[in-house]
């Protein structure tokens, strides 16, 4: 199993981000084939201050897939594209970063 992690910086108004982010976006990557599960937490302390930088994570969004294989096919879709563009809509992609990483079992 793989997984694709995005970590959000804390927006400029955070109620504003979180309306759009689980109202539009959250649906459109729900929709991804091959998606088996997506798990969204909010932060809500950081136990080793300035590890990540200046900025404290606000949000980590973890999508999971079968394999690589499936990563890479979701990642074609349509319906990954259609979230890419909203995610830049609605001002995620500014706050992101993003990577995969292999699930040990």
């Amino acid at each position: 199993m793989i997984k694709y992690v995005a970590l959000y910086q804390p927006p400029a108004d955070p109620e504003a981000f979180d309306q759009a982010y689980f109202e539009s976006h959250k649906p459109l990557i729900d929709a991804v084939p091959g998606l088996v599960r997506q798990e969204i937490a909010k932060v809500t302390r950081t136990f080793v201050p300035g590890f990540l930088g200046e900025t404290q994570p606000y949000l980590i969004a973890e999508l999971y897939f079968e394999s690589k294989e499936a990563m890479k096919a979701a990642f074609a879709s349509p319906e990954w594209q259609a979230s890419g563009a909203n995610l830049t809509e609605i001002g995620g992609m500014d706050l992101v970063a993003m990577f995969s990483a292999e699930v040990v079992e």
